[in-house]
């Protein structure tokens, strides 16, 4: 019975992950993403997003926003309620872990730089 048990706790762990990592930003839009650092502490991407590009819900831990350029973006929320935030050049925003969608509804790139936080991910609904 304990074998049993153990089986069936590894199988839950690994959907588990994988339904983490399916919804990894970069498997929901790797056009918009550059890895410049990947370790066991951070991953650090940069994004460029074209006016009128959208990305489909995915999820990212705890995060540090750093736009290079002006910025509008959309953000909807798995409840369907959204936000219009903008970003300014130099000026980081702190981002709790969450799940969302984006779409740029400015006039111009969005172009920042996102350090993501391993230490503090995204635990779901």
């Amino acid at each position: 019975m304990r074998a049993v048990t153990t089986i069936a706790s590894i199988l839950m762990l690994l959907f588990t992950v994988s339904l983490v990592f399916s919804q990894d930003v970069l498997k929901v839009a790797p056009e918009h993403y550059k890895v410049l650092l990947d370790n066991e502490h951070v991953r650090v991407l940069e994004v460029k997003i074209k006016p009128g590009e959208k990305e489909d819900m995915h999820t990212h831990p705890a995060t540090v926003h750093i736009p290079l350029a002006p910025a509008k973006v959309k953000v909807t929320y798995p409840d369907g309620t959204s936000v219009t935030r903008e970003g300014e050049p130099g000026k980081a925003i702190w981002v709790g872990p969450e799940k969302h969608a984006i779409e740029n509804v400015g006039d111009t790139e969005i172009h920042a730089f996102i350090v993501e936080l391993k230490n503090m991910p995204y635990k779901g609904e």
